[in-house]
């Protein structure tokens, strides 16, 4: 088979992909088509496992691999052609099984979707058995199924994206109603002499060291340097996103604040140099944009550890905003609502990038 560390195997055209490793028993492959399809994800695994030679399956959805363990002293039906060792014909064997499985799997997601087509949108099935062709300049040309058939598969998937973000959405209701009520009893002042008793030299230098992780200046080099990372190999489309994030979060914060145009809080001297502007705050806006596309773009890539990455993003988006307050720069009312703010933006950005995933997926299933 040659040398190279990732190349192409026999018979295989693009679909798949070994990437050789040192491991007995073990080879990874990068399957097309795989790329954020969580069925084909399922899909792939079940049907590897039930052969007896593979001990284990894990498909990632998100980078497109497959990882296959198999009992090295067993093989597969397989002709090894010259020299080729047993172990390396029984790694073609199960890549040629994955192309297998691709092609029964493309073959039922296109009757799975016709058939939701049918049964599920009756304009539709009207439109198919009464409009069979179209004129276009004056020649008869037949419609495809093909070609609108992704597009109510986009639909239903977005749906239930969008279902997903209605705890988020909650949790905006919740901040701006915070902001207007801590506003409207004016309880600003009050909760920052509060926070103004916990002051000592120590907690002073941990939150100019917390705060600094949320200067937006900080945060927008941070997540274009991501953006252009090996992690976005392959994967433009997440680090134009990312990068939109950071670059739109920040310029509409600007604008608000010109808009507003509310002045900072002056009860304690400030130990750091600030702007003019108070509302909304930057550090609490950006971050939670910032931080949470990391966060979201690293729990998709590593499922497995999905708890803590949006655990420590939280933590660290709620540890900025509290550092605005500690270092008196920032009225609470100024976080809630650069919270609120961020988060609309955060969600438009993932609605954006998932769009996009599903609608490419959607077309490869066809």
């Amino acid at each position: 088979m040659g040398n190279p560390h990732f190349h192409k195997l026999p018979n295989q055209n693009h679909w798949v992909q070994a990437i050789h490793t040192a491991v007995k028993g073990r080879v990874r492959y990068k399957v097309n088509g795989l790329y954020h399809s969580e069925a084909l994800k399922k899909y792939l695994e079940s049907r590897l496992l039930e052969e007896e030679i593979i001990s284990k399956a894990s498909a990632n959805s998100y980078t497109g691999n497959v990882l296959v363990i198999f009992h090295p002293d067993k093989s597969l039906n397989t002709n090894a052609e010259g020299g080729s060792s047993l172990r390396d014909a029984t790694r073609t064997t199960i890549a040629l099984l994955i192309q297998d499985i691709l092609l029964d799997y493309r073959q039922k997601s296109s009757k799975s979707l016709a058939s939701a087509a049918v049964i599920g949108d009756s304009n539709l099935h009207s439109f198919s058995t009464k409009e069979n062709t179209a004129s276009v300049g004056g020649d008869n040309r037949n419609i495809s199924d093909s070609a609108v058939l992704p597009q109510i598969s986009m639909q239903r998937q977005l749906n239930q994206t969008g279902s997903q973000f209605i705890p988020v959405l909650g949790a905006v209701g919740a901040l701006v109603c915070a902001t207007g009520l801590l506003y409207a009893y004016n309880l600003d002042e009050a909760i920052l002499l509060l926070i103004q008793r916990l002051h000592t030299p120590l907690r002073d230098r941990i939150m100019l060291g917390i705060t600094f992780m949320g200067d937006p200046v900080v945060m927008l080099l941070s997540s274009l340097g991501l953006a252009i990372s090996p992690l976005f190999y392959n994967r433009r489309w997440q680090a134009t996103i990312l990068g939109i994030a950071g670059v739109g979060a920040t310029l509409l914060n600007c604008l608000m604040k010109l808009l507003f145009g509310r002045a900072r809080p002056a009860l304690w001297k400030h130990i750091i140099k600030v702007g003019q502007h108070s509302f909304p705050s930057g550090h609490a806006m950006v971050s939670i944009v910032i931080y949470g596309s990391m966060g979201y773009i690293l729990a998709k890539q590593f499922p497995e550890w999905r708890f803590w990455i949006y655990g420590l993003t939280i933590i660290l988006i709620a540890a900025i905003g509290f550092s605005r307050l500690y270092l008196g720069v920032h009225w609470l009312t100024d976080v809630t609502a650069g919270y609120a703010a961020g988060l609309v933006w955060l969600i438009a950005c993932i609605l954006t990038l998932e769009s996009q995933q599903k609608y490419r997926s959607s077309l490869e299933a066809v």
